[in-house]
């Protein structure tokens, strides 16, 4: 359980700023003091100062990251592919002047990224992370069906989420009273390696059943708790146009999209790009802030979108035309942010 209270808990018309971003391989881990000029380091001494299996993210891409967590400001920033506890605190350390509290647990990931949240010290309430890291699936692609009756093991870690559906529950008083609970999740993604779910369809379908689950018991548990549910959910949400597998969302649930509340046009949702030719881009939105009913009227609609990258004059940069733009980008994602207020 961790704290930034310091001011009176007799608040009214809380309001407060998300953010969210899938940060692209978010490795900090160092073996050393880092010098006082790091930030100035050119990128090949920069990389020597890890030993890490896990190449660190570069220099000029983590001072751009930072660029945008300052400019925006957010009050809670939610996170995918964070190389652990110690990158985020890193991250937070030397580049954001530790403005914020980095909270994450360690997740499933067999490629160590791990999803996790900033919060900024001195916000009027306290927080409590949860994880649902060994919440079973209840799922078996058919191989594993066939093992089972046969009577030989199964990979125990198809029976989890890919990563995490990490729980921040906010509250003032008492954690069994939280006035805001924000499931952050990473769907499993479309590469399919072992050759046995093309697409990733089956495991990803099973983990968004999993996590509405995971919704509706909190909604059960806590009727006057609002709920937000973001994450890479790596395929279409939209309501309307979605993959299949997302389609209980709005079957079964209240949930809604900041992005689609807020009457964002459909040109400027996507979060992610696709570069098949420099005449042909693919702009899609994978990533993905839902809220419960009782947040769709506290959504600031003015404040909400999806934020494009800026040069080095402040203006935005134009979508990449090839992989070598893209890769210049400080992620392969784009972040969303949004505003609640007259919480709780």
């Amino acid at each position: 359980m961790g704290s930034n209270q310091n001011k009176s808990t007799a608040q009214i018309d809380l309001q407060i700023k998300f953010g969210f971003l899938n940060a692209e391989n978010l490795f900090l881990i160092f073996d050393q003091t880092l010098p006082a000029h790091y930030l100035k380091l050119p990128e090949d001494q920069w990389s020597k100062l890890s030993n890490s299996v896990y190449d660190v993210k570069p220099l000029s891409k983590c001072k751009e990251l930072a660029k945008v967590v300052l400019e925006n400001d957010p009050d809670i920033m939610m996170l995918c592919e964070v190389g652990g506890l110690e990158s985020l605190s890193n991250f937070n350390q030397y580049f954001l002047n530790h403005k914020y509290t980095p909270v994450l647990i360690e997740g499933n990931s067999d490629r160590n990224i791990d999803v996790g949240y900033l919060v900024k010290k001195g916000t009027p309430f306290h927080f409590e992370l949860v994880t649902n890291k060994n919440r079973p699936l209840n799922f078996l692609y058919p191989h594993e069906s066939q093992s089972v009756k046969t009577g030989y093991p199964v990979k125990g870690q198809s029976q989890f989420f890919s990563r995490d559906c990490a729980e921040l529950r906010l509250f003032f008083e008492s954690p069994e009273n939280p006035f805001l609970i924000i499931l952050l999740t990473h769907l499993k993604s479309r590469l399919d390696p072992e050759k046995i779910d093309p697409g990733g369809t089956e495991r990803r379908t099973a983990e968004l059943r999993t996590a509405l689950d995971i919704y509706n018991e909190l909604k059960t548990q806590f009727k006057q708790t609002s709920i937000i549910f973001a994450g890479d959910m790596n395929g279409t949400a939209q309501k309307g146009i979605c993959d299949p597998e997302f389609s209980p969302i709005y079957q079964e649930t209240d949930l809604q999209d900041v992005l689609e509340l807020a009457n964002v046009t459909p040109e400027k949702r996507s979060t992610f790009y696709q570069i098949k030719s420099p005449t042909k881009i693919d702009g899609r939105q994978i990533d993905y802030c839902f809220i419960s009913q009782n947040l769709h009227s506290k959504l600031v609609a003015s404040s909400t979108q999806v934020y494009r990258y800026k040069d080095e004059f402040g203006f935005a940069l134009d979508l990449p035309k090839s992989i070598d733009e893209k890769l210049r980008l400080p992620s392969d994602h784009y972040p969303i942010f949004f505003t609640l207020e007259k919480l709780p």
